[in-house]
C-alpha cells in the first residue's frame, strides 16, 4: 500500500479511462484496510481507486510500477481478488496513505464482480505498456525543498490538445470497428444464403425427412448453447448486467417464440435459456429482472403478467384480438372445450391454454361452465343470437 500516492482523480494529459468497477475492496498483502468500498479505475497510465462515500479520498498508483498480476479465485464467504505484485517504493514517490509496507503486493477484492473483464483490461494495458508513449513535455519534474513532484500541463493550449487526441483516437476506433463491421456483414450474407439453402432442401425432401430426424436436428442446435453467455463476472452486477441479458435473451428467445405461436410461459423459458447456457446457470430473479427490461430497451420481446399472476415472454407483434379470435372458432367448432382439450388441439402447455380461453372469457367472446366435471368454455351465444 506504500506505493500509492495521493491524487485529484482526474486525467492527465494524454491519459484515457480503460474501464472501471465499483464495490472494489483494497488489500495492502494479506491484510485488510479501511479502504474496503470504492470505485477502481484503469486508465493507460495508473490504477486509480476513489472512495464510493468520501470522493475527496482518492488514490492512484502508475501501472510502471506493477510487475506481473494474477487471479485469485473467490471461495466459500470470500470474492474473487486480483493480486498486484509491485516494484520497491521509487525514491520520487507522492504522499500517500501508508508510509511503508512489509508487503511486496496488493490485493484488489472484487464484491460486485466484474474482476474477469478488469483483469482482461488490465493485462492488455500492461502488454500494450501505453504509458511509455507519453510525451516527456507534458509532465514537468520539479522540487519541493527535498521532494520530486509533478506539475500537470494545464491552461486552453493543454485542453486543446487534450480534445484533438481524443478525436484522433476516436476517428481511429471508428474506422477499425466498421472494418470489423464490414467483415461481419459479409459473413452475415454467407450465413444467409446458407439458411436458404437449408430451407430449399428441406422443402425438396419434404416427404424423405421425419418427425423424429426434425426433433433430433433441433436438438443439435440446441445442445451447441450459447457461445458467450453473459454473466455477472464479466458484465458486473446491477443494471448493466439486467441490460446486457436482455438483449442475448432477445436474440436466442425469437426464433423458439416464432415456433409457438409467439408466447411461451416463463417457465419454459427459464428452462430453455439455462439449457442453452450450459454451466452458466441463470437464477430465477435475474431472469425476471432482465425480462423486465425487455420492453424499456425496444426489444421484438416483452414481458406479460396475466390477471392470475402468470408471467409469459410474447412477441412484440403478438396480437390479442387475433388470439381471442383463434381461441373462439376452435371453440365454436368443438361446440365446448375444457383448457386441457384446447391445449392438445393448438399445441401449447395446459398453463397457456387455460389463460387463453380466460383472456377470450374476459373479452366477452366465451363464457364458462364450473361444474364437478371441471371448468369448459362455450361460445357466448348472448353475441351472435341476440
Amino acid at each position: 500500500m506504500d506505493r500509492f500516492g495521493w491524487t485529484s482523480g482526474l486525467l492527465e494529459i494524454h491519459e484515457n479511462l480503460v474501464t472501471q468497477q465499483r464495490g472494489v475492496r483494497l488489500y495492502d498483502g494479506e491484510e485488510k484496510v479501511k479502504f474496503d468500498t470504492g470505485i477502481l479505475l484503469l486508465s493507460t497510465h495508473r490504477l486509480i481507486w476513489r472512495d464510493q462515500k468520501n470522493h475527496e479520498c482518492c488514490m492512484a498508483i502508475p501501472l510502471s510500477q506493477i510487475i506481473f498480476i494474477e487471479e485469485q479465485a473467490a471461495g466459500i464467504g470470500k470474492s474473487a481478488k486480483i493480486v498486484v505484485h509491485l516494484h520497491p517504493v521509487p525514491s520520487n514517490k507522492e504522499p500517500g496513505p501508508f508510509q511503508s509496507s512489509k508487503y511486496s503486493y496488493i490485493k484488489l477484492s472484487f464484491k460486485e464482480h466484474g474482476q474477469i473483464e478488469f483483469y482482461r483490461r488490465l493485462s492488455e494495458e500492461m502488454t500494450q505498456r501505453r504509458w511509455e508513449n507519453m510525451p516527456a513535455s507534458q509532465t514537468i519534474d520539479v522540487t519541493r525543498g527535498s521532494q520530486t513532484g509533478r506539475i500537470r500541463a494545464a491552461g486552453i493550449v493543454g485542453i486543446e490538445r487534450k480534445l484533438e487526441e481524443r478525436r484522433k483516437e476516436m476517428d481511429k476506433n471508428i474506422s477499425e470497428a466498421f472494418e470489423d463491421l464490414s467483415k461481419l456483414m459479409e459473413k452475415a450474407k454467407e450465413m444467409v444464403e446458407l439458411s436458404k439453402s437449408i430451407a430449399n432442401k428441406i422443402k425438396e425432401k419434404q416427404g424423405d425427412i421425419t418427425e423424429d430426424e426434425t426433433i433430433r436436428f433441433k436438438s443439435y442446435l440446441l445442445s451447441m448453447g450459447i457461445a458467450n453467455p453473459v454473466t455477472r463476472e464479466t458484465h458486473g452486477s446491477g443494471t448493466h448486467f439486467h441490460m446486457q441479458l436482455a438483449k442475448q435473451l432477445a436474440g436466442i428467445l425469437q426464433a423458439p417464440l416464432e415456433e409457438r405461436g409467439g408466447i411461451m410461459s416463463l417457465t419454459e423459458v427459464y428452462c430453455l435459456v439455462n439449457r442453452a447456457r450450459g454451466l452458466e446457470l441463470l437464477s430465477p430473479e435475474d431472469l425476471v429482472n432482465a425480462c423486465k427490461m425487455l420492453e424499456a430497451l425496444k426489444l421484438p420481446l416483452r414481458l406479460r403478467i396475466f390477471d392470475s399472476g402468470v408471467m409469459v415472454i410474447e412477441l412484440q407483434s403478438h396480437n390479442e384480438e387475433e388470439m381471442v379470435a383463434s381461441a373462439l372458432e376452435t371453440v365454436s367448432e368443438k361446440g365446448s372445450l375444457t383448457a386441457e382439450e384446447f391445449a392438445k388441439l393448438v399445441g401449447m402447455s395446459v398453463l397457456l391454454a387455460k389463460e387463453r380461453l380466460l383472456l377470450a372469457e374476459k373479452m366477452g367472446q366465451l363464457c364458462r361452465d364450473d361444474s364437478v366435471e371441471g371448468l369448459r368454455f362455450y361460445p357466448n351465444l348472448f353475441l351472435t343470437q341476440s
